[in-house]
């Protein structure tokens, strides 16, 4: 759970297209600009700032080699990192590459809540080029446990509410959320960290 303090706190969301968000909500809103919704706006939070910098079709890799420009620079008192996504497509070879990278990007990050996001699963037409992706959910899940970080386990609740494995219907294409999957990813984020959920007009 995600306490808020009393004085203004700098929000950070670091990750790859899924975070960024362009293109598959057709114009919708992606799931961090909800989460600024509910902070900012329905938590009248003013003053808070959220800072998306999601990049299309990076990896753990990328992300901590750009660890100053994407996260160090803002000091941010919440850290988002939701990865996982395009590191398998590597496969298992590379789980502890991926496992060292983010936790290098949780150290290089001090006093930061960290809240760690395992990738959403794929449509069946995308398994084979990412077959080791359950995998990589599961070394966010161990990190979340070894790092005393927040976990928000998009793959679990997914899974739960398509038990046949196609959450096509929550996907764009088969690999990224469409609005309405971007808003289930916002809605158990903030339920997760105790912020509620999204307040429809």
């Amino acid at each position: 759970m995600i306490e808020l303090s009393a004085a203004p706190m700098t929000w950070v969301t670091a990750g790859d297209s899924i975070t960024q968000a362009g293109t598959h909500t057709r114009g919708a809103r992606g799931w961090v600009e909800h989460l600024h919704e509910r902070v900012r706006r329905q938590l009248d939070r003013r003053t808070d700032i959220v800072v998306n910098t999601g990049v299309s079709g990076w990896t753990s890799a990328d992300v901590l080699g750009s660890h100053h420009h994407l996260i160090g620079r803002f000091a941010p008192d919440i850290l988002s990192i939701s990865l996982g996504t395009n590191d398998a497509h590597a496969g298992a070879v590379e789980l502890d590459a991926f496992h060292s990278c983010m936790r290098e990007i949780i150290t290089r990050t001090p006093g930061a809540r960290v809240v760690l996001q395992t990738p959403v699963p794929t449509a069946p037409a995308a398994r084979a080029t990412r077959p080791d992706l359950p995998a990589y959910c599961q070394a966010v899940r161990d990190l979340a446990h070894d790092t005393g970080s927040l976990l928000v386990d998009h793959e679990a609740y997914w899974l739960a509410h398509f038990p046949d494995g196609d959450p096509s219907e929550w996907l764009d294409d088969p690999i990224h959320p469409n609005a309405l999957g971007h808003l289930h990813m916002a809605d158990h984020m903030l339920r997760t960290l105790g912020l509620g959920e999204l307040v429809r007009p």
